[in-house]
């Protein structure tokens, strides 16, 4: 069992940490540097890159850490140290932080704008939607940044006392 607990530590480790570095990427570069170009050039991006994210290396990234926080959490309950409260917490702020500010913020509004016929849309139209959707979405964004960073932060933690 010590060699599952580890493995599945190390890997959840590695993928939260893709994921945190992936959020960070995309609030840090990608948001700000499409932010600069027209209100349908900046739909039209976001919409490609919503649509071309949805991938198996995306799913496992995204999904895996989601499983390997559980199980560390169910892997360590027996001894209620304090490595077993970072792994808790580390899977919470995954599963609330970044799931399901994903499920419930960031993919509404990224269904809103993939509904959107950007190519006949007018500049007003471009403009509501774009005021409806950017705001939100990057303040929604931060917020799972900031909620995946702290899981990986809190597993590297509880690893390293454990």
């Amino acid at each position: 069992m010590l060699q599952l607990t580890n493995i599945n530590l190390a890997v959840t480790i590695v993928l939260t940490g893709l994921t945190a570095g992936l959020c960070f990427t995309w609030g840090n570069a990608v948001t700000p540097g499409i932010g600069q170009l027209s209100d349908k050039g900046f739909l039209e991006a976001f919409q490609q890159m919503n649509r071309s994210i949805i991938n198996p290396s995306f799913a496992g990234v995204f999904f895996g850490p989601l499983f390997g926080h559980l199980l560390n959490v169910y892997l360590q309950r027996s001894t209620l140290d304090l490595s077993f409260w970072l792994f808790t917490l580390a899977a919470l702020l995954y599963l609330g932080g970044l799931v399901g500010i994903t499920i419930f913020k960031n993919i509404p509004l990224n269904e809103i704008l993939d509904a959107a016929d950007l190519t006949t849309a007018t500049v007003a139209e471009l403009q509501d939607l774009r005021k409806t959707f950017e705001k939100p979405w990057n303040m929604w964004h931060n917020l799972r940044t900031l909620s995946s960073t702290a899981a990986f932060l809190l597993t590297v933690l509880g690893a390293l006392i454990k």
